[in-house]
């Protein structure tokens, strides 16, 4: 394939799902600058590596791949580097007295991106969500991965997919009652 035809497949193929990436980098990094760098970063990793990809597969889960493992070796990353004291990062301590750096916190802890798509009773509910449930119900719930798509970009069995998801559904069922009672909701039974 020329230059060109490569170009045109890629723009063709992968720009699409731009925004997307986006969003996820977003939630993964809580900083939009930092997003917009992963996704560059993603998506020069998969220009780099198109011949790997196969034409015919699910290219959002293998560029959702890609975004996830470039974070998690960012993550790695910084962490192996020296440590030094920030002024603009605000530290707590966690249960034992350990420092926790708050803006990691974040990462876990807050999935702002999505507020304007749910209620604030949802947000919370799912900012209390341990991250891999959180994760697992925002590929599935939110950016509408299969099991398989989800299975290939987390790096985890389908088994193990669909367990995540039946407890996370489940942890937000719980935290969400009292919220779906207020507001009148009902499962299929009837039952609030």
């Amino acid at each position: 394939m020329s230059k060109e035809e490569k170009d045109v497949f890629f723009e063709k193929e992968f720009f699409p799902f731009l925004k997307q990436m986006h969003g996820f980098a977003y939630h993964l990094s809580q900083d939009e600058d930092e997003a917009s760098d992963l996704v560059q970063d993603t998506f020069l990793k998969a220009y780099r590596f198109m011949d790997s990809f196969e034409r015919g597969t699910n290219t959002k889960a293998w560029l959702y791949r890609i975004l996830k493992n470039t974070f998690i070796n960012e993550y790695r990353r910084k962490t192996n580097l020296p440590s030094h004291v920030s002024l603009d990062v605000s530290y707590h301590q966690d249960d034992d007295g350990a420092p926790v750096n708050e803006s990691f916190v974040q990462v876990l802890d807050n999935v702002d991106y999505y507020k304007h798509l749910i209620g604030d009773e949802i947000s919370t509910a799912l900012s209390n969500l341990q991250e891999e449930f959180r994760e697992i119900i925002m590929l599935s719930d939110l950016e509408g991965f299969s099991y398989e798509e989800m299975a290939k970009i987390l790096d985890i069995p389908i088994g193990t997919v669909r367990s995540r998801l039946f407890r996370a559904r489940n942890f937000l069922k719980e935290s969400l009652k009292a919220y779906g009672e207020k507001h009148g909701f009902k499962d299929k039974r009837g039952a609030v």
